[in-house]
């Protein structure tokens, strides 16, 4: 593989950090910021939102930007909002900040899914996306648990400069090893923007978005607000809370590897079996959470039931978008996102409550409980095994 798509796969292993490193760091940034813990998570929902706009918006406008350009302006300015936040003082500013950030991961995203593709010989393009895709996968092994080592030791500011130094290599990379070439123009045969938008239209479609925004919602419920499950329902240290987060993208690569051999052909079975465990998972986390051992193991398996069943949503979702090639996979990351912010806005609801901490792995159970209900009657939009090529 060439060294360039390593080089975007350092930028989106950056990203992919900032995105999910807030859950480790939310008792501190409330406690710096004077905010309460229920508000600094609304943190996530800003950079969810940010990428459910962005998306679609950044999809569309990059399908005729030049690729060096537009990387590199991306990276520009998700490094620049990480500055900025890293030397704020007022929760507002940092608020708009992860918005800014996450429209400029978004965009980075949707142009760096076409030029991997354009750096390898065409049978090589699933390796190419593997490759790149790679960078998010290690950012919630590696990235996120020790931004959270570094936020205990020196502060929340210092994971968010952390990220941003991150991304000078990878704008270095991208203006040395990304062609200055103009990209392909629509008489490639790309189906017209307004074909590919019409696509939303389609019923199975809206069904599988729907799901796998509410999965999502789940898995973002509790992952947000971890960090207080670890230390004040466990008693356990700081520095166990990176332990957690490790454990729990240990999970999702787990889980993740094992539906990618089943989520093509066999979805039903990824539902079928992911779904109830994960229905009971939560409730169990929930009543298990002072238990330090149980609540290690159980933080691991449901990082990895999460994923799995997340990642064939997400399989689903190209599938039923083959029609809108270039904004395929702006739909699926708009649907992940919706998740991503309702699920942290609904579990801080229950911050309040008697259930205490331990609320959003409630909510998460909730969230669940909802999709199940909707793939009964509507499970031939989810399980029906495709054997076509889902579109890059």
């Amino acid at each position: 593989m060439p060294l360039p798509l390593y080089v975007l796969a350092l930028a989106v292993f950056a990203m992919g950090t900032s995105e999910f490193m807030l859950a480790g760091l939310l008792p501190d940034i409330a406690s710096d910021l004077d905010v309460t813990v229920g508000a600094a998570g609304t943190l996530t929902s800003a950079f969810a939102v940010g990428m459910i706009v962005g998306a679609p918006l950044m999809a569309a406008l990059a399908r005729n930007w030049p690729p060096r350009s537009s990387l590199l302006g991306f990276v520009g300015v998700f490094l620049a909002a990480h500055a900025v936040a890293a030397a704020t003082s007022s929760f507002p500013v940092l608020f708009a900040t992860r918005v800014a950030a996450a429209l400029a991961n978004a965009g980075f995203r949707a142009v760096a899914l076409t030029t991997a593709t354009t750096l390898v010989a065409p049978a090589k393009k699933g390796r190419a996306l593997a490759v790149l895709l790679s960078g998010t996968t290690l950012a919630t092994i590696a990235g996120v648990p020790g931004g959270a080592v570094l936020g205990a030791w020196l502060g929340w500011r210092a994971t968010f400069w952390a990220v941003a130094v991150l991304c000078l290599p990878a704008a270095l990379g991208i203006l040395a090893g990304i062609p200055a070439r103009p990209v392909r123009q629509d008489g490639t045969g790309r189906p017209a923007l307004r074909s590919e938008l019409a696509q939303l239209a389609g019923p199975r479609l809206i069904v599988v978005m729907g799901l796998g925004a509410l999965v999502n919602a789940a898995t973002f419920a509790s992952f947000t607000f971890l960090a207080p499950v670890v230390t004040d329902t466990a008693g356990l240290g700081e520095l166990w809370v990176p332990v957690a987060l490790m454990l729990f993208g240990a999970g999702s690569f787990a889980g993740v590897t094992v539906a990618g051999r089943y989520s093509d052909r066999r979805p039903g079975l990824v539902v079928a079996v992911c779904g109830p465990l994960l229905l009971v998972g939560w409730p169990a986390l929930a009543v298990l959470a002072d238990r330090p051992a149980a609540l290690l193991v159980l933080v691991c398996v449901q990082g990895a039931l999460s994923f799995a069943l997340g990642s064939t949503l997400i399989a689903r979702i190209l599938y039923e978008a083959a029609p809108a090639p270039t904004m395929a996979g702006s739909y699926a990351t708009a649907a992940l996102n919706t998740g991503a912010a309702a699920g942290p806005l609904v579990a801080a609801t229950t911050l309040g409550t008697a259930a205490g901490n331990v609320g959003p792995l409630w909510a998460s159970a909730l969230l669940v409980a909802v999709a199940l209900l909707v793939v009964l009657p509507l499970r031939d939009a989810v399980t029906a095994g495709r054997n076509e090529e889902a579109p890059a």
